[in-house]
């Protein structure tokens, strides 16, 4: 039996409608997709994780992920450009952490997605 795909041919037109005046226009949509594939890579994710924790500089990020200063530096240009930290500056070091609690937030309703036992 394939799940996928309906059995009948039925359209359920009150379902549709109730559903089509709930859901959000286009453009919100394309953004949320847009901040996905922001949080689709892995180095980045592992910077926003250790930026749930203590707000870090570029140099302290770098040897926690055993990478380069450039790469952390072309992987935070990117989150903050998508506004998922910022950055404050205090004499000569930059100092990055979340730009809000959603962030975290959407981190840690990811988390608890992925260890939750799956019932099956």
């Amino acid at each position: 039996m394939n799940l996928d795909l309906c059995e009948g041919n039925v359209i359920h037109d009150d379902v549709i409608e109730r559903v089509r005046e709930k859901m959000p226009d286009e453009t919100p949509v394309y953004e949320v997709s847009e901040l996905f594939k922001v949080f689709g890579d892995s180095t980045r994710s592992r910077i926003i994780c250790a930026l749930r924790i203590e707000e870090m500089c570029v140099c302290d990020l770098a040897a926690l992920l055993n990478m380069t200063q450039s790469a952390i530096s072309h992987q935070l240009r990117i989150l903050r450009t998508s506004r998922l930290v910022k950055c404050r500056k205090q004499g000569r070091v930059v100092y990055y952490s979340l730009d809000d609690d959603h962030i975290g937030e959407i981190f840690a309703l990811a988390f608890t997605h992925i260890m939750e036992e799956r019932e099956g």
